[in-house]
């Protein structure tokens, strides 16, 4: 996250910081908190918006953050070495950030209006998703890295529970039956709230079964010295990055083994359809998999 440097941004890091929301909405008002601080580190909003949280929120220098920050200009990344516009869906994700603060802070809601319903992606057809569990089937005998073991068995255990991607990562071995028959899945509410995580016990499928099967026993190598990753079900298989940052810049960094998170997952979906030839079966999207196990669900 960027430094603060200005009054105004110490406010709002106090206001979003006091908000009950879930992980998924604390990271896109973290992606809103960002673009303003950039907006204001370029000069392209008001120098009175720096000093106070109201005049940060005015609803004519939020129109002009907004046409700026569709344009990609305040991303704080590359992708392919440019800033290409934001993506629809982070465009509407935007404008409900912004309504949120301006409510918490006691403004009016924006003249310019809430974003209209976004256009979701298309979703597997069921022949997809039969040939999918075809194709696993077969691969689960033969995988040839831990990499492949744990690939195939989240989509096991996601084709059997339907699990968004923060349910998987809050999965402990406490949540396997004792038999390896069934799993314990804590439903959370999609967009965050006080409502409390629900549990639900699912059975697992024999392609469930044999992943955990091939899987369990890597996990447990990769974790042996780590008491804390003992409980997670999924765990990374490399060192990573992100760690403890010395005073001298040095960073002492993640061993592998520790609980996957969210950005991990959906990381290793994303290069896994590839790596493991499935992007012909696999949507490029969690949530598109999903929706489509949900269909299922729905019409039988």
């Amino acid at each position: 996250m960027l430094l603060v440097s200005h009054p105004s941004i110490a406010v709002l890091d106090e206001l979003i910081g006091g908000l009950a929301v879930g992980g998924a909405r604390r990271r896109q008002l973290g992606m809103v908190r960002q673009e303003l601080t950039a907006a204001l580190e370029q000069d392209r909003l008001p120098r009175q918006a720096r000093k106070d949280l109201p005049q940060l929120l005015d609803a004519a220098v939020l129109r002009h953050y907004i046409r700026v920050a569709e344009t990609g200009a305040l991303r704080t990344r590359l992708v392919n070495g440019e800033k290409p516009p934001t993506s629809e869906p982070t465009n509407a994700a935007r404008l409900v950030c912004l309504e949120i603060l301006r409510r918490e802070a006691g403004l009016p809601a924006l003249t310019i209006g809430v974003a209209g319903p976004v256009a979701l992606r298309p979703v597997p057809q069921d022949e997809q998703l039969r040939a999918l569990r075809r194709r696993l089937h077969r691969d689960v005998c033969t995988a040839q890295s831990p990499g492949q073991a744990r690939f195939i068995a989240v989509l096991g255990v996601m084709l059997d529970t339907r699990a968004r991607a923060g349910e998987l990562v809050v999965q402990r071995i406490c949540h396997l039956s004792g038999d390896g028959r069934s799993m314990d899945v804590l439903r959370r509410p999609q967009h965050g709230t006080d409502t409390p995580a629900r549990r639900e016990t699912i059975p697992l499928s024999p392609l469930s079964r044999a992943a955990l099967d091939r899987w369990l026993p890597i996990r447990a190598e990769l974790t042996e010295s780590l008491e804390g990753s003992a409980k997670a079900l999924w765990v990374s298989l490399a060192h990573n990055h992100a760690g403890t940052l010395h005073d001298d810049g040095s960073y002492t960094r993640r061993r592998q083994g520790m609980p996957l998170q969210q950005r991990g997952l959906i990381r290793s979906y994303n290069s896994g359809r590839h790596r493991y030839g499935l992007a012909d079966l696999l949507p490029p999207k969690i949530e598109q998999l999903r929706r489509a196990l949900e269909r299922n669900t729905a019409t039988d």
